[in-house]
């Protein structure tokens, strides 16, 4: 089947970005990506990263052949070092210290990331995501685009199969590398594309995978624009809380959950849903915590907020965002982190001398108002602007009550 022209498919995914990092393992995939990128913006454009996870005595050798080959292209070049696992999966570690050190690489640099997955890729992940016995988001595959790490994350290549990329490198003499993990079955994407040809006498093959993806995604988008629907009728935010009218329950389960995990990952900052059946006996319970946060019924409604214990270690300066979402403007230095309940004493004994609002005047339980911020200095509260006690301190959170898609 003849596909898209993989230097117009390039150019068009990155249209609108002024410089762009790409990642580039040596494999064929990343090594296309970076030639295409190359003649599609040109070499001042792009700058080329390399993570050496040390779990292969060959990869220093071949982030040696990608900086070469960058050479030769003009592109600028960084290697990455990763120290190695702590221990539970050792392919989730390698990737999740992969996108975070790309990550801070890329702030500041570029504009975005190229990631070199395939229309293969993406009928691997849709075949592997099936076994899991994946819903609609997860058979919708891979996203072209998604931001994490303060990055923006592109996948321009997920319509153009290996077999195309690697005939664009031999056709301009460039070599790569062929990883021997990827020939390994103890890995499931390799098992994955085992399986994949041999379904290909049921007519099932990577193309159709990747159609039924991009119909998922397109169903995914209609299930979330009736989500926010919800959200904007139902919820409300109260000083960094969730107010949820009880209505919600009465929703239809798929929309039910899907608002449920969306502000369960806002509040907490989590990259994934939680599982489905912790979600279900959550919302069934009506009240428990999960991610980090607390869900209690407070006067007929359901109240979501973070919880103390998950908020008990986060410090940062006063000049930084806390907890993913919130931010302080005020006088001098300062840090922001959780009132807790020193700063609740703290607020009491001010209260009894009359010098504020006592805290229980604001309607807040007592757990709740103890994982909000507070500004301490050396030690001590300074201002707890959610709790009657401003000084000249002004505290804001990011809304959580619009859905913003974020995909694998």
């Amino acid at each position: 089947m003849t596909g898209p022209a993989p230097l117009a498919v390039m150019r068009a995914g990155c249209e609108g970005f002024a410089r762009l990092g790409v990642a580039v393992s040596g494999g064929g995939d990343s090594v296309a990506a970076l030639v295409l990128a190359v003649e599609a913006l040109g070499a001042a454009r792009v700058a080329a990263v390399t993570v050496d996870h040390g779990l292969r005595p060959e990869a220093a050798a071949e982030a040696l052949g990608v900086a070469a080959l960058c050479a030769r292209l003009g592109v600028a070049h960084t290697v990455l070092r990763w120290t190695g696992p702590e221990g539970g999966n050792l392919m989730d570690e390698a990737r999740a210290a992969r996108l975070a050190l790309i990550g801070g690489w890329a702030r500041g640099r570029v504009d975005a990331v190229v990631l070199g997955h395939t229309l293969d890729d993406q009928a691997e992940t849709v075949l592997m995501r099936l076994a899991r016995g994946s819903g609609v988001d997860g058979l919708a595959g891979m996203a072209a685009r998604r931001e994490a790490e303060g990055v923006v994350w592109l996948r321009p290549l997920l319509g153009v199969t290996r077999q195309a990329l690697r005939a664009e490198l031999e056709a301009r003499g460039v070599a790569w590398v062929d990883d021997p993990s990827n020939d390994n079955p103890r890995y499931q994407r390799v098992r994955a594309r085992k399986a994949l040809a041999a379904l290909a006498d049921l007519g099932i093959g990577a193309e159709g995978l990747a159609a039924t993806a991009g119909r998922m995604r397109r169903a995914r988008g209609a299930l979330e624009a009736q989500t926010q629907a919800v959200l904007d009728a139902l919820v409300d935010e109260d000083r960094g809380t969730l107010v949820i009218d009880a209505g919600l329950q009465a929703q239809e389960p798929e929309i039910r959950d899907r608002a449920m995990a969306h502000l369960l990952m806002q509040l907490s900052g989590a990259a994934y849903r939680p599982r489905l059946e912790d979600l279900q006996r959550l919302l069934a319970a009506g009240q428990g915590t999960l991610m980090g946060c607390v869900l209690i019924q407070d006067g007929g409604r359901l109240r979501l907020s973070r919880e103390a214990q998950a908020v008990a270690g986060l410090v940062c300066p006063s000049d930084q965002v806390w907890d993913h979402r919130w931010r302080a403007e005020g006088p001098g230095p300062g840090e922001i982190r959780a009132l807790g309940e020193a700063g609740l004493r703290q607020l009491s004994q001010q209260a009894r001398a009359g010098l504020h609002t006592h805290w229980r005047d604001t309607g807040l339980r007592r757990e709740t108002l103890a994982a909000l911020p507070g500004i301490w200095r050396e030690g001590a509260l300074i201002a707890a602007p959610l709790a009657f006690w401003p000084g000249e301190w002004r505290l804001s959170a990011r809304p959580v009550a619009a859905i913003v898609t974020q995909r694998a």
